[in-house]
Formats: C-alpha cells, structure tokens, sequence
C-alpha cells in the first residue's frame, strides 16, 4: 500500500498541481476574451454552454501536465546534480514511466481540445503548437539564454488563446493578446535562470520591466472596455503579489530569494487572469476565477511549484 502511495505522489510531484491550477485560469480568462458568457449570466448556464468549457479546461490540464512531466524527463540527468530530490533521480518514478504519463496526459490534451473543436479545429490545431513548443522548451528551448524565456512564454500565451478558441471568430480579432503572457511568462522565466546559483539585478530589472508593461496593457483594457474600478482591485493585486517578492531578490539576488519570485509570479498567475476576465466579463466570473487561488497556494505548500 505504501508503495502506490509513494508512486502516486511521485507522480503528482511530476505534474506540478499548483501550476495545472493556473493553466486552468489562462483558459478561463481565454473564455472571457471571446465573449463566449457575454449573453448569460453564471447561475443561466447550460451544459451546452459549459461542456466546451469543461474540455478546454481537461485540454490544459492534458498538456501543461505533459509538458512539465517531459520536462524532468529531459533534465533527468542534470536533476541528479542540481536537484536531486525531484521523483525521477530520487528513482520514485522511472524514466519509462514518466515518459507513459506525459504521452498519456499529452494525448488526451490535444482530443480534449479537438473534440471542443471538432466544427472548425480551431482549439486542437493549436493544443497541437502547445504540445510542439512544449517539448521544444523542455529539450532546447531552455538551453537557450535569448530563446528560451520567449519559448516558455509561448506555451503560456497560446494557453490564452486555446480558451479565446472557444469562438473561433474572436481569434481574429484577439489572437495578438496571446502575446502578452508571453513577455510575462518570459519575465518568470528570465528570473528562474538564478533560482539554483543566484542571478544579477540588471537581469532582474529587466523582468520588472516586462510585468509593468503588463499591467499597463491590463489597465489600458480595463479603460477601453469601462470596467477600469471593476478590474483595478485585481491588477493591483497581482502587481504587489509579484514586484513585492522581486523587489527583494533584487536587493539580493541570491538563489532563495529568486526562488519566491519565480514561485509568486507563477501562483499569480491566477490572479493575473482574474484581472483578464474582470477587464471582458462580469465581476461575478472574475471572482470565480480568483477562487482558484487559494487552491492554488494550498497546492504549491505541498508540490514543487518550479
């Protein structure tokens, strides 16, 4: 008994819960781009309405589990150095066996997502760019000082726009909002790159730089669409749940501190897209979103959040 349990928690660690959590958001807020809930309220909603939802969420979880599962598979060697607590070099999970799960979580992220598009393949074609720079990053992409950060933020951003694909027409018009999580993502990714040996706070400054033009598009957003008081409260919350941990590390960039900056900005993710959905849907389906944050945090006190 004891050994099922340890394999199962193995195979938790490997899946990051509380990142799965945030990826769920990136759909959500994709969802409140479209306007896919414009023309009802949450209590009206219709399995109709809701299965498509449901699957784009089981599409994210599919392939941000894969992609991150792969990711260990790939620094299997490296993780038995620099971090030799994770399942596969600390041998709870075998290299096989987490080559199985990210193949199986994978796959039923692209049918998920194609079965949501199964009219105009919208939201599996790009569950297909998902699971490509995914395993871009986790081979190559991360080795990379200039490319890499970019890559990440790929994966993040093309998330977004999986949930914008639930209106195949709103990708047309919105499709360039998927660049946004992509400079933030690469900012996390930029101040990870000191998580282990320490980073430089010109590299930090940089990062900063990225998540204030971030809340700057969010607040631009806000105003365009009149729900400036709406979203304000969410994207102040989200800018001090991330400047306030890298303002540390840039007073002392040592591995620790780094470490609580990458951590916060990930977990923020959640609220990050809260902010999104307060900006283009209704305070009530912006509040469910931020309900994902606690569980989120909870998550992230028991797995490995980087």
């Amino acid at each position: 008994m004891s050994y099922i349990v340890s394999k199962l928690i193995g195979y938790l660690r490997l899946l990051r819960p509380a990142n799965i959590i945030t990826a769920i958001a990136d759909v959500l807020a994709g969802v409140a781009i479209s306007g896919y809930f414009i023309p009802v309220s949450l209590n009206a909603l219709t399995l109709d309405m809701t299965l498509p939802v449901v699957c784009l969420c089981l599409a994210t979880i599919g392939l941000y589990g894969g992609g991150v599962v792969f990711n260990d598979v790939f620094d299997a060697e490296l993780d038995k150095v620099e971090r030799p607590e994770r399942p596969i070099p600390d041998g709870v999970i075998s290299k096989t066996q987490a080559v199985i799960l990210g193949s199986y979580m994978l796959l039923v992220g692209i049918l998920a997502a194609f079965a949501v598009g199964r009219f105009n393949g919208a939201s599996g074609w790009i569950a297909l760019a998902i699971t490509a720079s995914a395993l871009i990053y986790d081979k190559w992409g991360k080795h990379s000082a200039a490319l890499g950060p970019v890559n990440m933020g790929l994966c993040r951003g093309l998330n977004l726009l999986l949930g914008v694909s639930i209106v195949p027409a709103a990708l047309a018009t919105y499709w360039w909002v998927g660049f946004v999580p992509v400079v933030y993502i690469a900012a996390i990714t930029n101040i990870s790159r000191g998580e282990v040996f320490g980073g430089d706070t010109r590299s930090l400054k940089i990062s900063a730089s990225c998540y204030i033009a971030v809340f700057i598009t969010m607040l631009t957003f806000a105003v365009m669409h009149n729900r400036l008081l709406t979203a304000l409260p969410f994207i102040l919350l989200f800018a001090w749940m991330v400047m306030n941990p890298l303002m540390k590390a840039m007073k002392d960039p040592i591995g620790p501190n780094i470490g609580k900056a990458v951590k916060a900005g990930i977990v923020a993710l959640v609220v990050m897209n809260a902010a999104w959905v307060s900006a283009f849907a209704t305070l009530n389906f912006a509040l469910a979103v931020l309900l994902l944050l606690p569980v989120s945090i909870f998550l992230g006190k028991i797995f490995a959040v980087t």
